[in-house]
């Protein structure tokens, strides 16, 4: 009977130390995966660690006492033995309380693959709309020989971005500056956006005319069902050989030339794009000289609100004037910071602003 009882304590010991061990081990790689996150919680990581310490423990006291069953059961089989094999129903319970654990440790396993993919998710989410912008409001322009390029972004309360633009060359003495803006928010604006952008690199370098491109871009996103939809936009083509722009704009706010005797407006040359697949555009041209400052923006900021009182066209000029020789990119972030100190410190939709001086 004796060697019995302690044959029996001994196999429970040693199945409690089996199922701790991999409590523990499971334990450990739940640790592991916290320590390895960057932005791991410290707290989740010490009771994450506290769990596996105890289950480390229970395997080494029931490691230990296999250990000593099995010497008892070798070389003294008869005589303590049965103090020894009341240890029967701590082991048993043990070993029940074990299993639990180890369904217990690879659910709370599984719980941070969730939530790390979760996190993952998010963190995407979180991102796409910086990098959606990053496509339509690139932080960098190219430098293009002749010419000073400033430009800001602002991105407004919508989660992704509709206002773009672009400075791309399209010819050996020709450069284009574009600006846009789709009406709406959220990822359909964005995609048009892209698309728009994008589309009109392709369209400016197959056509010499700014306003044949618009005709082009316009029956291509007119296509489909797409009836809520319109955008309006701004190209200016510098020609450095002719020493002219050519401007052609699509229902836009409109662009500003600044030269030495006075500010011109370039105002709207067609209707909003996307709203008439057969719209017709028409292009001007005027002479550009060394010096001459031209501004594009989106309606972001010259529809910049305090109360019911807009930043609007005045402002945009006078803050212009009054910061006309600084440099494009700092005359940019003026006119960006004085709309937003004329809102209250803060624009609601996308505000997209470029400068462009002609050296």
């Amino acid at each position: 009977m004796t060697f019995l009882l302690l044959s029996l304590t001994t196999v429970l010991c040693l199945l409690a130390t089996l199922v701790n061990v991999r409590s523990a081990r499971l334990r450990l790689r739940v640790v592991r995966l916290i320590e390895a996150d960057t932005t791991h919680d410290v707290e989740a990581q010490s009771l994450a660690f506290s769990a596996y310490r105890k289950e480390a423990h229970a395997a080494i006291v029931y490691g230990l006492l296999t250990c000593a069953f099995l010497s008892t059961l070798a070389f003294a089989p008869s005589g303590s033995s049965l103090v020894f094999a009341l240890v029967t129903a701590p082991a048993g319970a043990s070993l029940w309380w074990a299993r639990l654990s180890v369904r217990e440790a690879r659910m709370s396993r599984n719980r941070w693959d969730i939530e790390r993919r979760a996190g993952e998710a998010l963190e995407q989410e979180q991102l796409a709309p910086k990098a959606w912008a990053a496509r339509l409001a690139p932080e960098e322009v190219p430098d293009f020989t002749g010419f000073e390029i400033g430009r800001v972004y602002q991105a407004g309360s919508g989660l992704m971005a509709g206002d773009f633009f672009d400075v791309h060359r399209v010819g050996p003495t020709r450069v284009a500056a574009v600006i846009g803006d789709v009406a709406g928010h959220g990822i359909e604006s964005s995609i048009t956006a892209f698309q728009a952008k994008y589309l009109l690199r392709v369209f400016l370098r197959q056509f010499r005319d700014p306003a044949q491109a618009f005709e082009e871009l316009n029956e291509q996103l007119s296509t489909g069902d797409r009836h809520e939809e319109f955008i309006s936009a701004a190209v200016i083509v510098f020609d450095t050989e002719a020493g002219t722009l050519r401007y052609v704009s699509a229902g836009h706010p409109a662009v500003f030339l600044f030269q030495a005797d006075g500010t011109l407006p370039l105002r709207s040359t067609g209707p909003l794009l996307m709203l008439d697949p057969e719209a017709q555009y028409f292009s001007r041209e005027i002479p550009m000289e060394s010096g001459d400052l031209v501004v594009m923006y989106t309606d972001g900021l010259a529809e910049a609100r305090a109360g019911s009182s807009q930043f609007g066209e005045e402002r945009i000029i006078k803050t212009t004037e009054r910061e006309l020789n600084a440099p494009p990119d700092v005359l940019c972030k003026a006119l960006l910071d004085a709309a937003k100190d004329h809102a209250g410190g803060v624009i609601d939709d996308d505000t997209a602003i470029m400068a462009i001086r002609r050296d």
